[in-house]
């Protein structure tokens, strides 16, 4: 401990600490400063791009950063809700909230994308193909989501071949701060949330806990219900609780840990060779995501390392009433990971990060089965700065997998800054893998005359972008556009004979990205964009599955007054090609759909605000996927009180 802080001090600043009951840290790892400082006005800065924080317009990575204020803004409640109009990234939920939700960026299949949270790689060691669901993560506690669009394994390894999503969670700063919402609404919608945070001194705390409910949201459309079954709607329940602390206890050291605990339920309905079952089946699970790290700097800063342990477990079951027996099943992932970075600045401008880790992962499950494999991994990247106007970010990366081998990637992303026009020329070329999943290597269905594939080899890609951003007036106007290709081979079918997986798939996907952006005056933002996408079966040429190629948004923001805010959000998404819900027939096409979400937030002062919303404003009634309605016209409404900073109460 630093002699600068006695530790009677020290006992006094951890007092406040131990009654919120409060753990957190800074997921950029990258910054040693006193823990009750507050945050200091930067301009945007991307941490997953490059592992350290960079500034934005210094990067050729296409990313998209959303902050908690756009969040609260809009009042999004899920990962789903957030994700909706970012560019290049297409949401499906299996009908309302708490259903498998994917996301497939540029045209990658939806378990190509790599989802970090605090630095926790949060996919599921237990899931079928590997893909993430991202129907149950909660907004409430979000600092900021990063999305990276093209292939990213040259850092991140498994998975990050769509790119990847990196999620910070909130940090405690300043005095004491206790908030808590309620909110309720239609679909019988019942949400809550507190939250608790605070640093002094040294130490910097936070403590959160969100509840999401809705009980009647209609999913299932009337033309697929046999006579004589009732329709039933969901009804999803989702409690998580997050806490972080984080711990400056030298000049040149921090400690911390983050953990999010999250208990779902959902009752929905499945379907049999007639259709939509009678009897509405129970989806549970519990997830653990926590991670500790110690950070150390040396050499006057030039020198920084952080050394992370993080712990990932799921444990889902299924009761599917309508069958006989009624047995339940169950299913357990888990994930240990040991990781190492450190940051050396060579030189003025060059930057040379180095990184080593080690990963195992288990499943377990009711089939039953029990399996394990690891990966140990190293990578090293030069980011470099010349002359303020040439910037370069150049990543390779060497997995060693206990089961199928090694497999080598790598990314380079320049940019070129010409300040005298606000022009930005931007690009990257990349290579991705995706491992297969422990399902596939080991898990057989004998009865069933399946069996899983101990010699699959991983999916690779190869991809590429180059666009352009011009910024007219400084702030205030602001476009691009960005073409993007990835070639993606070895993909993991189910053989001819239905009896194995293959590695026999071939996909392309192409197309453009753009944007326009408007700031005419403070208190007011205005941002359209459109993405064209092209993804092909290489072997079929038919349209990959449930990869709309129009995609267009646009997200208005207006300070009304200095107490009333407004957002509006319009999505328009094409046609596209998709399965019947039963999965007999495919490259249907499925008719696009048009959504309005409408969010108003007034401050009443002394610490108390309401907030409404409108959800589906157009009441267009669409299914994604099909054969899955999606909610329409929502409206929802509460309240919101703090309690700590600024006198409130």
């Amino acid at each position: 401990m630093s002699s600068s802080c006695p530790s009677a001090l020290r006992l006094r600043a951890l007092t406040p600490c131990f009654f919120l009951v409060a753990f957190s840290f800074d997921s950029s790892r990258a910054y040693a400063q006193d823990a009750s400082a507050p945050p200091v006005e930067l301009p945007p800065v991307v941490v997953g791009a490059t592992l350290i924080p960079t500034p934005e317009s210094e990067l050729g990575t296409s990313v998209t950063v959303i902050s908690a204020d756009e969040i609260a803004a809009k009042q999004q409640r899920t990962l789903p809700d957030a994700l909706l109009d970012v560019p290049g990234l297409n949401v499906v939920q299996t009908g309302g909230p708490g259903g498998l939700t994917s996301v497939f960026i540029r045209g990658a299949n939806s378990n190509q994308t790599k989802v970090l949270i605090d630095g926790i790689d949060v996919s599921d060691p237990s899931s079928p193909d590997g893909g993430f669901d991202f129907a149950h993560i909660l907004n409430f506690d979000l600092g900021s989501i990063e999305v990276l669009r093209g292939p990213q394994s040259g850092l991140y390894g498994s998975e990050a071949i769509g790119g990847v999503i990196n999620i910070a969670t909130e940090k405690g700063y300043g005095p004491m701060l206790a908030t808590a919402n309620v909110e309720g609404g239609s679909f019988g919608t019942f949400n809550q949330t507190a939250k608790v945070s605070g640093s002094a001194d040294w130490l910097s705390c936070f403590l959160g806990f969100g509840h999401f409910s809705t009980t009647d949201t209609p999913i299932t459309p009337p033309s697929l219900v046999p006579i004589g079954r009732a329709i039933n709607p969901n009804a999803y329940d989702n409690r998580t609780f997050s806490f972080r602390v984080d711990a400056h206890l030298a000049d040149q050291l921090d400690v911390g840990l983050t953990s999010r605990y999250i208990e779902t339920t959902l009752r929905s309905t499945s379907d049999d060779f007639l259709g939509p079952e009678n009897l509405r089946s129970n989806n549970g699970s519990d997830q653990s995501l926590s991670r500790a790290f110690i950070h150390n700097t040396l050499f006057d800063g030039r020198f920084d390392q952080t050394l992370g342990l993080a712990y990932t477990h799921y444990d889902r079951s299924y009761l599917d009433p309508n069958s006989i027996p009624i047995v339940p099943s169950f299913y357990e992932g888990s994930r240990i990971k040991l990781d190492y970075q450190g940051n050396v600045r060579l030189i003025e401008g060059e930057t040379l990060v180095l990184g080593a880790q080690r990963e195992v992962d288990r499943l377990v499950n009711s089939n039953p089965v029990w399996a394990v494999n690891g990966d140990t991994a190293g990578f090293a990247e030069l980011q470099s700065n010349i002359g303020g106007r040439l910037f370069n970010a150049a990543s390779i990366r060497y997995d060693a997998n206990d089961q199928f081998g090694n497999a080598t990637t790598f990314r380079i992303a320049p940019a070129f800054l010409i300040p005298e026009t606000g022009t930005r020329l931007k690009g990257s070329v990349g290579t991705g893998f995706k491992a297969p999943t422990l399902d596939e290597l080991y898990d057989n269905y004998p009865a069933y005359g399946f069996f899983a594939n101990p010699n699959l080899q991983p999916e690779t890609s190869i991809g590429f972008d180059a666009g352009f951003e011009q910024t007219l007036l400084p702030d205030r106007i602001s476009f691009g556009a960005t073409y993007f290709a990835n070639n993606i081979k070895y993909l993991i079918n189910i053989n001819d004979t239905a009896t194995s997986y293959v590695n026999i798939g071939r996909a392309r996907t192409s197309g453009l990205e753009s944007f326009m952006s408007l700031s005419p005056w403070n208190g007011f933002s205005v941002r359209a964009d459109y993405t064209y996408t092209v993804a092909k079966d290489e072997t079929t040429q038919l349209d990959l599955l449930r990869r709309p190629r129009d995609k267009f948004s646009i997200s208005v923001t207006l300070q009304a007054t200095p107490a009333l805010l407004l957002s509006a959000t319009f999505v328009y998404t094409g046609p596209w090609a998709d399965t019947n819900r039963a999965g007999t027939a495919t490259n249907l096409v499925a008719p696009g759909y048009t959504l309005l979400n409408l969010a108003a937030t007034y401050d009443f002062g002394h610490g108390i605000s309401g907030f409404a919303r409108v959800q589906n404003a157009l009441n267009d009634h669409y299914q994604n996927p099909f054969g899955f309605d999606q909610p329409t016209l929502g409206v929802f409404g509460g309240v919101k009180v703090a309690l700590g900073q600024d006198g409130l109460l």
